[in-house]
C-alpha cells in the first residue's frame, strides 16, 4: 500500500494558528493579524482537518493547546522566527523594535532619549508600550522589557540596569525660599506636597507613602496637597514651583542635570525602593535587541557621570 503523505501546510494557516496558540485567544489573533475572529476559526479548522485531529480545547470562554498542538506551536514559533528573520536580512526592510516599561519611565526617562537612539539605528522602527502591568513578551509580542522589580519582588532576570531611587525635589527656588527652609522631613510641613497615586503590578503606589515607610517616617504633615494620576503631572507642577514632588531615579536625571529641579534633602532623603531590570524575549533576533541594551547601558553611564544621585545640586 501506498503510504498516506503529509499534508502541506499553507504558511497563513500557520501564521493564525501561531497567533492563536500565543494568545490562547481566536480574538486578539484576529486583532494582530486584521482579520477577523471568524477567519481565525475557519484557518484553525482547516488545519484541524488537514491534520486529522484537534489543536484546541475549547471550553466556554477558555482555549487551551492539545498535545498535538503544543508540539505544532513549539515548530511553528521556530520556524517563522527563522522565516522573519530571513525575509529581513533578504529585503533589507525596515525592522520594527517593541520594548515595554513603566509609564513614568516611558514619559520621563525612555521617550526623550529616542531620538539619540533613531540617528544611530535609523533601520529600526520603535514601538513602545508603557505599562504598569507585568507585560508578557512572547504572548504580546515584546522584544525587550525595562522591568520595574520592587523591593518586595524576587527577579527573574539577573541584569539589572539601575537602582530605582526616590526622594523629595522642588523648584529650585522653592528649595532656597528663606521663608520655608527646607533641610529635613520636619520641614516639609510648611509646604505643599505634589502625591502621584496609580497602581504597580495590580498594587496600590503612593509616592509619598512609599518614601515615608523607606524613611521610616509614621506620617508626615504638609501645608495641603494635590494629587495626580501621571507622574509626568506631578514633575511639571513640581517644576513650576507648585509644591514639593517625590522624585525618581534614573527618571529625572535630566531635570537634575539641567537644574529645573533640586533635590533639597541630599543624600539622607534618598530611599532606594527597588530597581529595573532588563528582560528580552527569547523568540527576538540579538541583532536587533543587542543594540537596543547597550545603547541603553550607554544612556545609564552618561547619567551616572554627570547626575549628582540624591544630592542637593550646588
Amino acid at each position: 500500500m501506498e503510504r498516506e503523505r503529509a499534508p502541506r501546510l499553507s504558511l497563513d494557516l500557520l501564521r493564525g494558528f501561531h497567533a492563536a496558540a500565543r494568545h490562547l485567544s481566536f480574538t486578539r489573533a484576529a486583532l494582530e493579524l486584521f482579520v477577523t475572529q471568524p477567519a481565525i476559526s475557519r484557518e484553525i479548522k482547516t488545519l484541524e482537518e488537514q491534520l486529522g485531529r484537534p489543536l484546541f480545547r475549547r471550553g466556554g470562554r477558555s482555549l487551551e493547546l492539545t498535545a498535538a498542538g503544543q508540539e505544532l506551536f513549539r515548530a511553528a514559533d521556530e520556524a517563522l522566527s527563522i522565516i522573519d528573520a530571513a525575509a529581513v536580512r533578504v529585503a533589507g526592510a525596515v525592522r520594527t523594535l517593541s520594548v515595554t516599561t513603566t509609564v513614568a519611565l516611558a514619559s520621563t526617562w525612555l521617550v526623550p532619549r529616542l531620538r539619540r537612539f533613531a540617528q544611530l539605528h535609523p533601520e529600526v522602527d520603535m514601538r513602545l508600550v508603557a505599562s504598569n502591568d507585568m507585560v508578557d513578551l512572547e504572548r504580546d509580542h515584546v522584544d525587550v522589557a525595562i522591568r520595574f522589580i520592587p523591593n518586595w519582588i524576587a527577579s527573574r532576570s539577573n541584569h539589572k540596569l539601575f537602582d530605582y531611587l526616590q526622594f523629595p525635589v522642588c523648584s529650585p527656588a522653592l528649595g532656597c525660599d528663606p521663608q520655608r527652609p527646607l533641610k529635613t522631613p520636619a520641614d516639609l510641613g510648611k509646604h505643599v506636597l505634589l502625591e502621584f497615586e496609580t497602581v504597580v503590578y495590580g498594587r496600590p503606589w503612593y509616592d509619598w507613602q512609599q518614601w515615608c515607610e523607606a524613611q521610616k517616617l509614621r506620617r508626615i504633615s504638609s501645608a495641603g496637597w494635590l494629587r495626580f494620576s501621571h507622574y509626568d503631572q506631578v514633575i511639571a507642577a513640581a517644576v513650576e514651583g507648585g509644591g514639593v514632588a517625590i522624585g525618581k531615579l534614573p527618571h529625572l536625571s535630566q531635570h537634575l542635570r539641567e537644574g529645573v529641579l533640586v533635590a533639597p534633602l541630599g543624600a539622607p532623603g534618598t530611599v532606594r525602593l527597588g530597581a529595573f531590570y532588563i528582560e528580552t524575549s527569547c523568540t527576538s533576533p540579538p541583532e536587533l535587541v543587542t543594540p537596543f541594551v547597550e545603547w541603553l547601558h550607554a544612556e545609564v553611564t552618561l547619567d551616572t557621570t554627570q547626575v549628582p544621585y540624591g544630592r542637593r545640586r550646588t
